[in-house]
Order: C-alpha cells, then sequence, then structure tokens
C-alpha cells in the first residue's frame, strides 16, 4: 500500500470566524482514506499548520507507505529540522498526519484504533462539561455574572455531567478578556472569582467535581492566590496556573498548593514533559493529540507518565476528528482519568464538520466501534472551505 495524495483542509466556520479546525485526508492506492486534525483550532496558526502539512506531504508521504507510522514518525522529526526544536505549528502538522495514518492502519485490518493500542483499557469514559465562562448552549455567551456561571453548570449537570470546568479569570467585572493575570489581584478581583466558583458549588452540589482552568495567564505568585480558592471551594484539580516557559514556576505552585495541578496542552512531546515529570510537578497531564506528535507519540508520553502516576485527560479543543482520536486513545491507556467536551463540540457550526456525530451520554462516553477512528469527514460541508491536494 502507497500514498498516492494528500488533501488538507483549512475549515473557515462563518457562525463562528476565529474557528479554523484543520484536517488532512491521505489517500492510498488501495482505496483506502485516513483523517487526521492538527490540534490549532483557535486562536493564531492555523493556516500555518496548513502549509506545514503540505510541506511535509510534498517532502516525505507520497508513495511512501502509510502502514510505517513509527518509521515516517522518526523521518518527520528528524528530516524536517524543526522537529527537533519543536513547537506548535511542526508538531500540529505531524500530529495530523500520524493520526491519519492510524486511520488508515485500523481501516486496512478492520479494527477501532484502540485495539491496535493495546485493546480497550476502559470501556466507559467519565467526561467532564469544559469552558463554562463560554455558557452551555447552543449559542455561545461571555458570562460576567455569578449567577450565570451557575446556571450553566446547571445546563450541564442536567444533561448528566458529574463534572465540569471553569475559567473564572479570563473576565473581569466589566466583560472584558485579559491575557495577562500575573499582577498580584486585588481584593475585588478575588471576590468577584470567588463568588463565580461558589455559585457553580451551590448550583451543583457537593457530589460534582469542578476544575479550575487558567489558560496559563496567572504567574506564581498570582496562581498561589487562586490556588487557595481551589481549596476552599475543593476543585478536582487546578489546570495552568502558569506557563510552560520555565518549568520551575510549577514546581513552585505545587509547592504551595493543596490541589492536584494539571498541564500539558503545551508540551509537545517525550522531551517536553520529561521536565514535569522529574520534578513532579503535574498530577494530570493533558496532552493533544493533535499537538503532542498524534497517536504515535502521544500512547509513549502516557506511558511515560504511568511511571510517576500521572494520570491522562487529554486536551480536546477542536473538530470532531480530535474528539474521535482522543477516545481512541483514552480507551487503550490504564492511567485515563476523564475525557474534556468543550462548549465548542455541542455547536452546531462544529458538529457538522463530519458524518459522524459523537455525543457523551449522561456525561460517559465510548469510543467508536469502526474501522479506525471511526469517523470521516463530511464532503458536503468542508469542501466550502479553502482545500489543496498533494498528489
Amino acid at each position: 500500500m502507497k500514498i498516492k495524495a494528500v488533501e488538507i483542509f483549512d475549515i473557515e466556520c462563518p457562525k463562528r470566524p476565529v474557528w479554523h479546525p484543520v484536517f488532512v485526508r491521505i489517500h492510498t492506492d488501495e482505496g483506502i482514506s485516513g483523517v487526521g486534525e492538527a490540534g490549532l483550532a483557535y486562536d493564531l496558526g492555523h493556516s500555518a499548520a496548513a502549509a506545514m502539512i503540505r510541506e511535509i506531504a510534498d517532502a516525505m508521504l507520497l508513495g511512501w507507505d502509510p502502514l510505517q507510522t513509527e518509521r515516517l514518525w522518526s523521518r518527520m522529526l528528524r528530516e524536517s529540522f524543526w522537529g527537533l526544536g519543536g513547537g506548535p505549528v511542526i508538531y500540529s502538522a505531524m500530529s495530523a498526519i500520524d493520526t491519519a495514518l492510524w486511520d488508515i492502519k485500523g481501516k486496512a485490518l478492520g479494527l477501532p484504533v484502540y485495539q491496535l493500542l493495546g485493546g480497550k483499557h476502559n470501556d466507559r469514559l467519565r467526561t467532564y462539561a469544559s469552558q463554562l465562562q463560554f455558557d452551555w448552549d447552543r449559542e455561545f455567551n461571555r458570562l460576567v455574572e455569578p449567577a450565570d456561571y451557575g446556571r450553566a453548570a446547571e445546563k450541564a449537570v442536567a444533561e448528566g455531567y458529574d463534572c465540569v470546568k471553569v475559567d473564572p479569570i479570563m473576565y473581569d467585572s466589566d466583560g472584558v478578556t485579559h491575557f495577562d493575570r500575573t499582577r498580584i489581584f486585588t481584593r475585588p478581583e478575588m471576590k468577584l472569582f470567588r463568588a463565580r466558583l461558589q455559585a457553580i458549588r451551590d448550583a451543583v452540589g457537593d457530589d460534582v467535581d469542578i476544575i479550575f482552568e487558567c489558560h496559563s495567564l496567572p504567574g506564581a505568585t498570582t496562581a498561589i492566590q487562586l490556588g487557595e480558592l481551589c481549596e476552599e471551594v475543593g476543585c478536582m484539580y487546578f489546570e495552568e496556573p502558569v506557563n510552560y516557559l520555565n518549568s520551575a514556576l510549577h514546581a513552585k505552585v505545587a509547592a504551595a498548593v493543596r490541589v492536584p495541578l494539571a498541564g500539558g496542552e503545551r508540551l509537545y512531546n517525550r522531551w517536553g514533559v520529561r521536565p514535569y515529570f522529574e520534578d513532579q510537578s503535574l498530577d494530570v497531564l493533558q496532552p493533544d493529540v493533535g499537538l503532542c506528535g498524534g497517536l504515535t507519540e502521544t500512547r509513549k508520553v502516557c506511558d511515560y507518565a504511568d511511571i510517576y502516576d500521572i494520570r491522562i485527560q487529554a486536551h480536546v479543543c477542536g473538530g470532531p476528528v480530535a474528539t474521535a482520536a482522543a477516545l481512541q486513545l483514552e480507551s487503550a491507556i490504564p492511567n485515563f482519568l476523564i475525557h474534556e467536551h468543550h462548549t465548542y463540540a455541542i455547536k452546531d457550526w462544529n458538529r457538522e464538520l463530519c458524518l459522524q456525530d459523537y455525543q457523551p451520554v449522561n456525561g460517559v462516553f465510548q469510543a467508536p466501534d469502526a474501522p479506525g477512528l471511526g469517523i470521516e469527514l463530511n464532503d458536503e460541508v468542508v469542501m466550502r472551505s479553502p482545500r489543496v491536494e498533494v498528489k
């Protein structure tokens, strides 16, 4: 079997102009195709990822045996030059390609990908409703008032979720977004954050877990301030309290906060996670299959984490292909903790991108049992967006 053509889609969603999932579909000479997704659907970088996939396709994919995933991954790492330096553009492209090859491999063998990763270790995947600051509804809403946070949580719990995640510091009292939260918080700011968290706790009761998300916006000092709120409300874990540019920051926060720390969506491989494992500053690792090197590398990272008793919650903030890939991985690993279901994943402009629309039932997911990833692009929709074909 040989690769004969590669399609790259840089998706445009008119209903949500800032949302750009990047898909790749790899075709073989035996009529089997596979899909993958780069993990840069949000913020900046989607067009760079699409261009990088095209360059790799031109240089390395055509004529390649798609079943040789390990060998190709090593080529992309070492022959791209940038693979040995890292970063989201090269690794998102590598990830999308690798994931598509696993999809082909599963289809060729007639097996779901989780069987190729060692079989199903987890049948029922506990799932949480993610990013309540954007509401939990059909439309995107910017939440400011504490009462609205409580109502968003109630909507999620009514659908069967027993865990929710929120970033209570993203918006100030006027609804203005803040991307730098390194200044020491004032008492009014802390009062607002506390009120938002408490509104969620009051709405869902003591038996529902709350994850406190920070998007790496705080500094070490302000993260420790927020850690006190995590303890007060009884949060399940404290996510991305600081950035990854200096791994010592996580160690400082971990030493001062008595809540498990989570992170890893901006760490791209085994080498990137190493310092956090060795100083044991992360309790929950959140690798993104679309950024961590695809299924080939992410599985290795998860096994590496298991040495340190670190649990896995794959980061999922993308299109439906990203969801399917994460479900396949999480079904196979022994250190799975919980699955992330982003509020974007329940929006029609995201759900229409693939023929299958996987959604949790009563807060629980199961991996697709169809061969490969179990998902296909919806050509009626994706063909409306910019597409490049390499052959």
